[in-house]
């Protein structure tokens, strides 16, 4: 007996120095482990490096609390743990969860102050076993740092999802959103971007909703070409130094000495983002008595720069049957008036099948009067972005354009073999001057006749980045439409384009990380409530119970002998 307490002293102190040793350790080394098959709360180096920069305390507030639907209370969760995770790389970063709707007294003051701030909620209608009812949900976070303010969206639209879509794909995105305000909020602006100007661009009004979400990660200002013609090279020398130029609908003709800038730009690394309309049309034009307008070329004298990139944007319209809709006033003239859905062909809407992180789990992207993109052998890595669906063609200009194509007949044999035109295209490379072996248009002692290495995104549809005005001309949301009153995601694709030419930190990459998030088949669990009650409540209760009889029986039977 003496000997069995020694030995079990002795295996206690041996526990005991094990134990304190392995909090030593762990003191002295930091580590995380994951043990979720997709790896889902390791963050990326990414993610870790912007953390790193939080120096002074950043102050994240989330506006999920209280009695969420159940989609919601696995967002909240979501969102916490991927917080926790962040907060135990860098205690500087401290979180709460707040309900706006707790006190009937400050709930009205506190929503009005959130609607101010642009943190708009969501009415969710809720389906308990056939009992609908509504909720009114704000998806929102506000990250404060060195009294610098950013609003962080937790809740990704998608035209047409359901609630449950929309949740699943806004966790895939949580990452990506939270590192992204972050790095937004801590770090100090560096790249510029030049909106270019003199050409016919569109008015500051119609891309006012993307200007805005530039400013906040970048410095952003116009820069207009009609000092090249009096100073070319003082013109190039101004442009060099920005990181990005956006060239928005321009409608009249580039100069030889405006091309040359642009190339040179291009050819010193400058990246460039290309929203061209090869066809000149416009849906306000379709909106008179006829009901119709001419569509036709436009010469905007830069197809042979294009076709030294790689790429040709055709002057056709792309005719697709996956198009937008579109409301139209029916009936009788003298009746009142109704409206009525159409599917208007000449606005196709692109869903996303690359994987490319600039389009990966994107929605709808609608465009207006798209131009199909060939792309060119030369060299340069491409990769389509976006396309028009199967079910799609090529319309020759000049085309008369009226609204009666809506309640036109078609058959799929229209389409056979004429889809899938690429309307987006990413080019990476080092480019080639368009004026290689070419008299320049302006003498230059640093022309490069190939460039360094640098990228570029081709659109074939400006009024992608358009945003639409209401009634009393304020720009609404960018991707909008107030004719059909959905919200597709022309802003969350351009700002990826236009992060992705100018990421230099690997952020946009975030977006290419996969989760894999199961989901309960909730019409399945209707129809079985019962057993489905009885497995996941019964059944733990009725193991337990078999258990303890069972214990309870060995332990009376050893002792009775």
């Amino acid at each position: 007996m003496k000997t069995s307490t020694q030995l079990n002293i002795k295996i206690l102190w041996i526990t005991i120095f094990i134990l304190v040793a392995i909090n030593v350790l762990g003191t002295l080394f930091f580590y995380r482990f994951d043990l979720t098959k997709d790896k889902r709360y390791t963050l990326s180096e990414t993610s870790l490096q912007i953390i790193k920069q939080v120096k002074n305390p950043l102050s994240v507030k989330i506006y999920m609390e209280g009695d969420l639907p159940a989609d919601f209370r696995r967002l909240q969760q979501e969102t916490r743990q991927l917080l926790e995770e962040f907060q135990a790389y860098n205690s500087n970063i401290v979180f709460e969860f707040v309900n706006p709707l707790e006190n009937e007294d400050d709930s009205e003051a506190l929503t009005k102050s959130l609607f101010q701030k642009g943190l708009t909620p969501v009415n969710i209608t809720v389906d308990d076993k056939g009992k609908q009812s509504q909720a009114m949900v704000f998806p929102w976070a506000i990250a404060v740092y060195n009294n610098k303010e950013i609003n962080i969206p937790l809740l990704k639209n998608r035209m047409g999802a359901s609630t449950t879509q929309k949740v699943i794909g806004s966790i895939q995105h949580l990452e990506y959103s939270i590192a992204d305000a972050v790095n937004k909020i801590v770090k100090d602006k560096q790249k510029k971007v030049a909106v270019i100007k003199g050409n016919g661009e569109m008015k500051e009004i119609h891309i006012a909703k993307m200007l805005i979400q530039i400013r906040e990660s970048y410095y952003i200002g116009p820069f207009t070409l009609d000092s090249v013609a009096k100073d070319p090279n003082g013109s190039l020398n101004a442009l060099k130094k920005y990181d990005l130029a956006i060239i928005a609908k321009p409608t009249e003709t580039f100069s030889d000495e405006e091309k040359q800038v642009l190339d040179q730009f291009i050819m010193n690394g400058g990246k460039t983002l290309w929203l061209i309309d090869q066809v000149s049309a416009d849906m306000d034009s379709l909106y008179n008595q006829a009901g119709a307008t001419l569509a036709y070329p436009r010469d905007l004298n830069l197809n042979d720069m294009f076709f030294k990139y790689g790429f040709r944007i055709n002057p056709d319209l792309i005719k697709d049957e996956q198009g937008s809709p579109l409301k139209l006033a029916t009936g009788e003239p003298g009746s009142a008036t109704q409206y009525q859905d159409f599917i208007w062909k000449f606005a196709p809407l692109a869903s996303p099948e690359s994987k490319h992180p600039i389009v990966k789990n994107l929605g709808g992207i609608k465009f207006d009067f798209a131009n199909p993109i060939d792309t060119l052998k030369n060299g340069i890595k491409k990769t389509v972005l976006l396309q028009s669906s199967p079910y799609s063609k090529k319309i020759g200009t000049p085309f008369e354009v009226n609204l009666g194509i809506v309640s036109e007949q078609t058959s799929p044999k229209d389409y056979l073999n004429k889809g899938n035109l690429p309307m987006a295209v990413l080019l990476e490379g080092s480019f080639y001057s368009a004026f290689e072996n070419r008299i320049l248009a302006f003498k230059e002692n640093s022309f490069l006749s190939k460039g360094k290495p640098a990228k570029m995104i081709v659109v074939s549809d400006g009024d992608l980045a358009k945003n639409q005005l209401d009634k009393n001309g304020i720009p609404v949301e960018l991707g909008y439409d107030q004719r059909s009153g959905n919200l597709y995601d022309n802003k969350d694709f351009i700002m990826n384009c236009i992060n992705y030419l100018l990421d230099d930190t690997g952020l946009i990459n975030i977006r290419s990380k996969d989760l894999d998030l199961p989901l309960l088949d909730k019409e399945k669990v209707y129809e079985n409530y019962t057993q489905a009650q009885f497995i996941t409540i019964g059944l733990p209760i009725l193991v337990l119970l078999v258990f303890g009889f069972a214990f309870t029986y060995i332990r009376k039977r050893k002792f009775s002998k």
